[in-house]
């Protein structure tokens, strides 16, 4: 696990809010605390896509248990944009899993990607500063840190790529 400050908060919500740097993520919850708190729930509600819509179509093929980032990142900014700062914002993503399988196959990671359950992002602004913290969560105790080693590593890969400023803690 790692912390990492955003250096640059302006430059930071451009890229996560209007940008496509982070749809490689889904959404596990989101907390945004403005003239009121709002909680999202990011899981998806399988039962609402069940059978078909209203136009006739078949339901999507919901192949993730949450939302990706994508599709939640237009209603998280109309939350947090206005003349006021938001008092707190915190979110957490989790790597698409195909995209963490790929990561830890190329690797070489010494883990089975069957076993690892998310590679966690959480975002968290406390009204002063913003930071980063990764985790990694597994579905069983593992003694490996391999996958942690290689998720702190290809973030900060990830952020350099995406020009996102940073400090680590």
């Amino acid at each position: 696990m790692i912390a990492l400050q955003i250096t640059s908060m302006k430059q930071f919500m451009n890229q996560l809010l209007v940008s496509d740097a982070f749809e490689p993520f889904l959404l596990e919850e989101a907390s945004i605390g403005a003239a009121c708190t709002f909680a999202i729930d990011g899981r998806i509600n399988h039962e609402f896509f069940a059978g078909e819509d209203s136009s006739g179509e078949p339901a999507p093929d919901e192949k993730y248990d949450f939302r990706p980032w994508s599709e939640i990142k237009g209603l998280c900014f109309d939350l947090i944009k206005g003349k006021r700062t938001p008092l707190f914002f915190r979110f957490v993503l989790h790597l698409m899993p195909e995209k963490a399988a790929a990561l830890l196959e190329k690797e070489g990671c010494d883990v089975d990607p069957s076993q690892i359950k998310a590679l966690v992002l959480n975002i968290r602004y406390d009204g002063s500063k913003t930071i980063l913290t990764t985790g990694t969560a597994f579905h069983t105790f593992l003694p490996s840190k391999a996958p942690d080693a290689i998720w702190d590593k290809s973030l900060r890969k990830y952020l350099d790529a995406k020009g996102i400023l940073y400090e680590s803690l």
